[in-house]
């Protein structure tokens, strides 16, 4: 690998740009191919590639089979499609990789995205098919639009404009890994880093699975919250019993699961759980109104928590019950339920310990069984945070590719969210400059129905990326 040069050398990096020919030319070549790229976003998006058990996995491999065509229409005839087995011996889902090798002197980037996307869920959410994708009110909807497979496109057309304007000059090294079981939680990413970490290995890394601040305002993301998961059980019978000849001295499962699961924030709604971590507050303001407009809060309600919005967001642990096993109310009969289990996501601030986080949880779930009932902690997954250095060469040189892009200051933002093979690329390539980009804004609805992406906004995405290419290649 050549070195890219650390924080100290950053300055004078910076001002090694292209020349405003170069710049506009990339522009120029984005623009005349943009039509070509939604078109092909939409081909591919009309794939319903999902990792999850019950979908067919044949979609997987068609989607992987149309992105490894798509990077051969590049140029680049050194495309793979690769995958290890899980755990449990079955098939990890299909990556593409693809390499042009760096000539003498030039670093390597590699262009990271995922192909796989999230199921439909309730179809009749929907305004339009998720699989057909419509453009409408400069727009494209349609499940995996946003997420992740404008991410794909986003690399493809960059690397082509680069290729075209820079021609033989291009000496850059690219590799390409585009996973294809990101939204199944990557089961095979570390071992598929292990087997294949040569292959892979590269001096600036760019994750295309983020979003921007808003319609018009770029963003680097520069922290992730950690993430945990798990499952709590509560039980109080072998058996459902009548409510009304047993009701009384014997409390449901539901009720005292829901009074487990209320000890975990205070009044305010902020995180009770001892020994968890706050990092520090970030300087950037997210106005309230616009926090309640991108969340879709109803009207009227309070905020839970403390602190700044942003603070709140992304420095701050936050915890979700995002399941719940009891009867539904449509089938429910008049019993006393005798078991009922909740599974909580608790977000954690840079610097958070997963395994420590685990074990927080878990000790305040055991210090508050009651008496009435018998309950189990299932610990689930975890993976770290992450926060980067936006003094390195290669995010200042990011950040200058998206200003140029835009025409705007872009923002260093965090997310909420979390990005858990974020750990496995830091822990395998240590000496690699990462870079979280994104095409979303937040209004896309990444996961949710009607996810959709604005088109303009996906155009300075890809001029962006095709900018940074340009700009590493000079060295």
């Amino acid at each position: 690998m050549t070195s890219i040069p650390s924080s100290e050398q950053h300055t004078a990096t910076a001002q090694n740009t292209p020349d405003s020919s170069v710049v506009e030319q990339l522009r120029e070549k984005v623009q005349a191919r943009f039509e070509q790229t939604v078109t092909e976003l939409i081909e591919l998006a009309k794939i319903p590639g999902i990792a999850w058990a019950a979908f067919d996995p044949a979609e997987l491999d068609r989607s992987a089979e149309a992105v490894a065509a798509l990077i051969r229409s590049t140029g680049v005839d050194d495309v793979q499609i690769l995958r290890v087995e899980k755990a449990d011996g079955t098939p990890g889902g299909p990556a593409v990789v693809a390499r042009k090798v760096a000539q003498p002197g030039k670093p390597t980037i590699l262009l990271y995205a995922h192909h796989d996307v999230q199921p439909p869920g309730d179809e009749s959410l929907w305004n339009s098919s998720p699989f057909l994708p419509e453009q409408r009110d400069g727009r494209l909807w349609g499940r995996g639009v946003a997420d992740d497979k404008a991410g794909v496109l986003a690399h493809i057309a960059s690397l082509r404009a680069v290729s075209e304007v820079l021609g033989a000059d291009f000496g850059l090294g690219v590799t390409l890994f585009i996973e294809g079981e990101e939204e199944a939680g990557s089961p095979t990413f570390h071992d598929f880093l292990t087997a294949h970490q040569e292959l892979l290995r590269a001096d600036v890394i760019v994750v295309a699975d983020s979003g921007n601040w808003k319609v018009g305002v770029p963003a680097l993301t520069t922290s992730l919250r950690g993430l945990i998961d798990g499952s709590i059980e509560v039980q109080v019978l072998e058996h459902a019993v009548h409510s009304g000849m047993f009701g009384g001295p014997v409390l449901d499962a539901p009720t005292q699961l829901a009074r487990l699961i209320a000890t975990f924030h205070h009044e305010d709604g902020s995180v009770a759980i001892e020994g968890l971590h706050s990092a520090e507050e970030p300087s950037i303001d997210y106005p309230e109104a616009d926090f309640r407009a991108d969340a879709s809060l109803l009207d009227g309600l309070e905020l839970a928590g403390v602190g700044s919005i942003a603070g709140r967001l992304w420095s701050k642990p936050a915890l979700s019950i995002i399941g719940f096993d009891a009867p539904a109310v449509a089938t429910s009969s008049n019993t006393i339920q005798p078991r009922a289990t909740a599974k909580f996501s608790l977000r954690l601030a840079p610097g958070q310990d997963p395994a420590k986080a685990m074990e927080a949880v878990r000790a305040h779930v055991e210090k508050r069984i009651p008496a009435t009932a018998k309950v189990t902690f299932i610990p689930g997954e975890q993976g770290n945070a992450f926060a980067a250095d936006t003094s390195a060469a290669a995010a200042q040189s990011m950040l200058w590719a998206l200003g140029e892009s835009w025409g705007v200051p872009p923002v260093e933002s965090g997310m909420g969210g979390s990005i858990p093979f974020i750990a496995d690329l830091t822990e395998l390539y240590p000496e690699a400059q990462i870079l979280i980009t994104g095409v979303e804004d937040p209004d896309s609805r990444a996961h949710s129905a009607n996810e959709s992406l604005h088109l303009a906004e996906f155009e300075k995405a890809v001029v962006a990326e095709a900018l940074l290419m340009a700009k590493l290649n000079l060295g």
